[in-house]
């Protein structure tokens, strides 16, 4: 049976029972592993975006956060205690919206299932009275042994989408800020606007007003018109680096739809290479 993709505080506090679960806090900024060393979730061990989850090199070629290697991701989920029957859940202090999405796009990628990503983050499950802890928490390494040998999901490179933008038959979609699409404001990267002919679907759009995950049904209503319309193979989500896209893919998985094209070179990389 699939495993539903998010999971809310007082469901989790019920897998510790669960043999094997792994808790992990994906929370980013330049001072991330030091808030996460002053409280955390009990039982939840760090994971680093930056070094973890990405291979940090030419933001021109794949852009800020482009995927590690595929042996080496294998590698760093050994190193972090996973193997393939651990229940890991994974969260971080922007409800999801980060790198806790980018962690679950990336195990399933590998083709782990038994992964979801906690509803609400830090902060709600702070405030639904999880309890707390502090300092440096680890699992034991052990040896992540793949059944595949590259990444499972679909992604689509630069070139690609170079053509998908000449291309009717294919939809891209920008899932940042309104005001970061527009080319009003652009706070990370060196260029704002947006991929030619891309449309806009800020993930925002994928919380409700308290900054959970719509329910299932009501994020199908927002997606529904682009299954409808373009083939599974032919849409693609991106946003600035390849994290924040990943967002999207959840809700969509979360909403029963499959999970289409990552392009994880995203605007950082389009707006470097003058296109």
């Amino acid at each position: 049976m699939k495993i539903i993709p998010i999971i809310r505080p007082d469901e989790l506090i019920r897998k510790f029972q669960i043999k094997n679960f792994k808790l992990y806090d994906v929370r980013t900024g330049p001072d991330a592993k030091e808030k996460y060393l002053e409280k955390h979730l009990k039982n939840a061990a760090f994971v680093d975006l930056n070094s973890d989850l990405a291979s940090i090199d030419d933001p021109k070629n794949g852009g800020r956060h482009p995927l590690p290697g595929f042996q080496d991701f294998i590698k760093t989920l050994g190193e972090l205690g996973i193997d393939r029957d651990s229940h890991v859940v994974i969260y971080d202090d922007k409800n999801g919206a980060n790198a806790a999405a980018r962690f679950w796009w990336m195990l399933r990628a590998v083709g782990h299932e038994n992964v979801q990503v906690l509803d609400g983050g830090l902060q709600y499950a702070e405030s639904q009275g999880y309890p707390l802890s502090s300092g440096n928490e680890s699992y034991p390494k052990t040896q992540y042994v793949p059944d595949y040998q590259n990444w499972q999901l679909p992604q689509i490179w630069i070139d690609e989408v170079k053509l998908a933008t000449q291309n009717p038959d294919f939809v891209i979609v920008d899932v940042r800020e309104s005001q970061r699409y527009q080319g009003i404001t652009e706070p990370i990267d060196l260029v704002a606007g947006h991929i030619s002919n891309a449309e806009n679907i800020p993930f925002s759009e994928n919380l409700d007003n308290s900054g959970l995950f719509k329910s299932p049904e009501l994020l199908k209503t927002i997606y529904s018109d682009l299954f409808e319309n373009y083939d599974r193979d032919k849409i693609i989500f991106h946003c600035g680096s390849g994290v924040t896209a990943c967002h999207s893919l959840l809700a969509l998985d979360y909403a029963g739809f499959e999970i289409p094209n990552l392009y994880v070179g995203s605007w950082s990389e389009w707006s470097r290479n003058a296109l």
